[in-house]
């Protein structure tokens, strides 16, 4: 009888609180400092935020004639309403949605209720008469492209960025205290010219940094201008305002840049653009973690088991796996994919809108969600891993044929000074290096017999592949100008 993994006859999973998800799941630790930004409730409590501070705006501006003045005690119970906005307040907002069917309806819904209740601890308090005031002059995107821009604005410099710091800082590290470390370089898998470890990790921590510098000049913009962008209700309501100032400085107000041309939804633009910047971020640092994964294979890389904290193969004990490297290749190219269709998607929106960029939005936080757990993942396995000095100076010495390179452009350079004996420089290091095994005792003698100016042939008899380096470690001072 055939086993069958019959579904209909086991218990439901479903029926427990069970992640569907890897970020919600066994990743949830690393990510839980997304939540708070690019949750539905982190969203919905911005989204109050919008709403609480668009009323205060309003009634401080006085530009709504026989409205109420907010005291020092209204703005402060209001305020408050968004600060102890927890578990309890987005189980309510969950069944005035239920109700509503439409998310930004519900939060209005839901400040209606909690000016209602203002009257309890309060006392007297005009807040009981602003009803009106709440979501006034305002389409769903007016709160919606405030409350995504705040919260995207706090996860990526609030939780994202410093960890893309944090990766620059420990690369830069290597790069410092690793300055002087010759290794062998390849180039198209073939030795080639050394350079030293410290140089090749600057390389990284200088590319990463112009993506961090891109991030950190990001525009974070936002509108308030009703159904089309036009202020049409507003100079039709109350024609005697400058609604666009009004609208400016609340914007403004919000640590936002204010967009003075929009349709309904502010277009995103700048959305795209930092999805663009986050997944180069997210190539480079992809691209370190091939190089390190080859480190490692080379043996340049030394794997800490302890540091690394983890088993290894589960048949083969003599083996250190480079999982961290690994998981964060995997993530980083789930993160770009997800950023990429963000940045492509978000900057169409059919005349002067539609819906489609509502569902691709909340997709945001799982697509940084798989960067931040990709860049903790390179974090961890650099802080693993040591310099196997002995493994490069070995390579080193057994690729002699790199120092060819200096043979020949130092011969060029002596013909074109006079020497004789000169020609074919190329060729004849071509004749020597090419399939054939080299030496340090060929090379000297190679060179030995060329007719070098004495004091040349002498600087190149000193010459070896560990010290053929150029100024690869006065290049790594250039990190941080």
């Amino acid at each position: 009888m055939e086993a069958a993994f019959d579904l209909t006859a086991m218990q439901h999973l479903a029926d427990s609180p069970i992640a569907l998800g890897s970020l919600d799941g066994r990743y949830r630790p690393v990510v839980a400092p997304l939540v708070d930004y690019l949750s539905e409730a982190g969203l919905n409590r911005a989204r109050m935020f919008v709403e609480v501070e668009w009323l205060i705006h309003l009634l401080d501006s006085q530009v709504l004639p026989g409205a109420p003045e907010l005291t020092d005690r209204d703005r402060h119970y209001l305020r408050t309403q968004v600060a102890e906005f927890g578990a309890d307040a987005v189980a309510e907002l969950a069944e005035i949605e239920a109700e509503t069917r439409h998310d930004v309806k519900a939060v209005e819904y839901y400040l209606k209720r909690r000016l209602d209740a203002a009257v309890d601890p309060l006392g007297e308090t005009a807040l009981s008469q602003v009803h009106e005031v709440v979501h006034i002059f305002c389409t769903s995107e007016d709160i919606n492209n405030l409350a995504y821009a705040l919260v995207i604005k706090g996860a990526i410099e609030d939780v994202w960025l410093p960890t893309a710091r944090g990766l620059r800082e420990d690369v830069t590290v290597l790069a410092e205290e690793h300055a002087d470390l010759p290794m062998l370089c390849r180039t198209h898998g073939q030795p080639a010219t050394p350079s030293t470890m410290g140089k090749e990790m600057a390389v990284f921590a200088h590319r990463l940094s112009r993506q961090i510098k891109r991030v950190e000049n990001t525009e974070f913009l936002g509108k308030i201008n009703g159904a089309t962008g036009t202020y049409a209700a507003h100079v039709c309501a109350v024609p005697e305002v400058d609604w666009q100032e009004v609208a400016r400085s609340f914007v403004t107000k919000l640590g936002l840049q204010w967009n003075p041309l929009t349709t309904q939804i502010e277009s995103h633009d700048w959305q795209s653009e930092l999805y663009a910047d986050v997944a180069r971020f997210n190539r480079i640092a992809h691209n370190f973690a091939t190089d390190a994964w080859t480190y490692i294979s080379l043996g340049y890389f030394h794997q800490n088991l302890a540091a690394q904290g983890s088993t290894g193969s589960s048949t083969m004990p003599h083996k250190v796996n480079p999982i961290r490297f690994e998981n964060a290749e995997a993530n980083l190219e789930i993160s770009c994919a997800l950023l990429d269709v963000l940045s492509a998607t978000l900057v169409t929106s059919r005349l002067q809108r539609d819906l489609t960029d509502s569902s691709t939005q909340r997709n945001i936080g799982t697509a940084l969600g798989h960067s931040l757990l990709a860049l903790d993942n390179l974090r961890r396995g650099l802080a693993g891993i040591d310099m196997n000095a002995q493994a490069m100076a070995a390579d080193l010495d057994s690729h002699w044929e790199v120092v060819g390179e200096a043979v020949q452009q130092t011969m060029r350079v002596a013909a074109i000074a006079g020497a004789e004996g000169m020609e074919d420089p190329y060729e004849r290091l071509k004749e020597l290096t090419r399939g054939h095994e080299v030496d340090a005792g060929a090379t000297a003698a190679f060179i030995s017999s060329l007719g070098l100016p004495s004091q040349v042939e002498e600087r190149l008899l000193k010459l070896s592949p560990a010290t053929y380096i150029g100024i690869a470690p006065e290049l790594v001072q250039h990190l941080g100008k």
